[in-house]
């Protein structure tokens, strides 16, 4: 391994400028400065070279600072360069990410650069028709966007190969241990060739992640841009304390002020909707997320919080896994995060790419010294605040002001609900795919042969992975053992 020498972003601007230094295709400069990015990220400047040049690469790098393009567009590159066209059911690379939420996000952000190359970029997550996605690649794919579960399913079924794959990319690869996902990463790694590019882009580097760049990463090259654990230096952290009583008078304040984007953060896919709920009676343009919402409805629900219709996001840790979107501005923890890591995670949302953003979490009398030590684990600076509904702390730091009161009555479209019964009663038949973590009616794995099922709902104990439990064909079963 080549552990490279970690740059300060300035340092890193001044040693390339654009880029066209890096070695990038012209056809993929015109489309980044088409989009107003002409200066590389730190994680950028550090690991497009090498990745360029074929070489296994390890980065580390917070959320928000890049870490997609860093990998995404040598990845294009470097295929463009190659001249082939892909063989059915035979991607020519893989993208490996945790959650269906940030595939979408990957193949969003990849599709822009990879047009100009007349390359293509699909998805294979969970809760979205199996068949099509067999059917896209079945006609061929250039880069495939995928979470471990769904793309077990295509391996077990036969409708995707891995051979043809000479780059491989894992995006959040402390996510993926964190939800129990590398044991079929492991597998998925070794069906594809021993001597094709392997990149590994994580937060963290962790014991779990360490075992799998030794295994999978042989002679790579490493790029850091600092401390993970340290605060984002334009992010704050406050603690506000707040009376038995005055908690939903104070979300409300919080949720009703002026200008830029707010998430909140529920431990439950139930306290997500009671919350939404109340704001929505005060006032507040409110909507949830979480797993216990088809797939469609959650693109619906997110796509609305990224044009603005949607100020206020109420989601469960689902969200943290999976959403970045810019111009989040506020993070509030409703309940508090089971760990120090998920801690960070919600708090990554903001401060993104150096913009300001700032966090709290509110406390109740008996949650005081939980809310204290994970902070201390997470390694951020926070400011403790008694505050109350009207006080004038509470509006100097979040902004919060006093709703309407007058309730929004056009909610959005109900649709039902992922795994809900089907009012016309139709049988699903052998043809289609388990909702994803749907329980199984015999109480174990399912019979050899049997298809999946996708969208059931599932317990929110823990944030959802798109699991991919299989049994026969050479691809393991494994037990399902984190929701959402």
């Amino acid at each position: 391994m080549i552990d490279a020498t970690p740059l300060s972003p300035a340092a890193a601007e001044a040693a390339v400028a654009t880029f066209a230094e890096l070695g990038l295709p012209a056809p993929v400069v015109t489309a980044l400065a088409a989009k107003g990015i002409t200066v590389p990220s730190p994680i950028q400047s550090m690991a497009i070279g090498d990745a360029l040049a074929g070489r296994n690469v390890l980065g580390r790098a917070q959320t928000g600072s890049g870490k997609t393009l860093a990998f995404g567009l040598p990845m294009l590159a470097r295929l463009a360069e190659l001249g082939d066209t892909p063989a059915a059911k035979r991607p020519r690379a893989l993208v490996l990410v945790p959650t269906r939420e940030l595939a979408f996000q990957v193949v969003d952000s990849l599709q822009t650069y990879a047009a100009p190359l007349r390359l293509s970029v699909r998805p294979a997550v969970g809760g979205t028709p199996f068949g099509r996605q067999a059917d896209q690649l079945r006609r061929g794919v250039d880069v495939l966007v995928a979470t471990p579960g769904r793309l077990g399913d295509h391996l077990r079924q036969g409708t995707c190969l891995l051979d043809d794959v000479c780059i491989t990319a894992l995006d959040e690869a402390d996510q993926m241990a964190d939800m129990g996902f590398l044991p079929e990463v492991r597998e998925i790694l070794g069906l594809t060739a021993p001597d094709g590019q392997r990149m590994l882009f994580s937060a963290t580097l962790d014991r779990e992640v360490q075992s799998l760049v030794r295994r999978f990463l042989p002679d790579h090259v490493q790029h850091s841009t600092g401390d993970s654990k340290a605060a984002v230096e334009s992010m704050e952290h406050y603690i506000l304390n707040v009376g038995r009583g005055q908690k939903d008078i104070v979300l409300s304040e919080i949720a009703a002020r002026q200008g830029g984007r707010t998430i909140m953060f529920a431990r439950t896919k139930l306290g997500c909707e009671g919350i939404t709920d109340r704001l929505r009676a005060v006032g507040i343009h409110a909507e949830s997320l979480h797993g216990g919402k088809a797939q469609n409805q959650r693109t619906r629900v997110l796509d609305r919080f990224k044009n603005g219709r949607t100020p206020v996001l109420v989601a469960t840790d689902v969200a943290a896994r999976g959403i970045h979107v810019d111009g989040i501005d506020l993070v509030v923890h409703v309940d508090p995060p089971a760990d120090h890591k998920d801690y960070m995670h919600r708090a990554g949302r903001t401060a993104r790419a150096g913009a300001a953003g700032t966090v709290v979490a509110i406390a109740l009398p008996n949650q005081r010294r939980i809310i204290g030590r994970l902070t201390g684990q997470a390694g951020v600076k926070v400011t403790e605040v008694n505050v109350s509904p009207g006080s004038a702390e509470l509006g100097a730091i979040t902004g919060a002001q006093k709703p309407s009161g007058e309730p929004v009555r056009e909610a959005p479209r109900r649709e039902r609900p992922a795994g809900a019964p089907r009012r016309e009663g139709g049988y699903r038949g052998q043809g289609g795919p388990r909702r994803e973590g749907g329980p199984r009616r015999d109480g174990g794995f399912r019979r050899e042969g049997a298809p999946r099922r996708e969208g059931a709902p599932r317990r929110e104990a823990a944030p959802r992975r798109d699991t991919g439990s299989t049994s026969g064909g050479g691809f393991r079963s494994r037990a399902s053992h984190a929701a959402d």
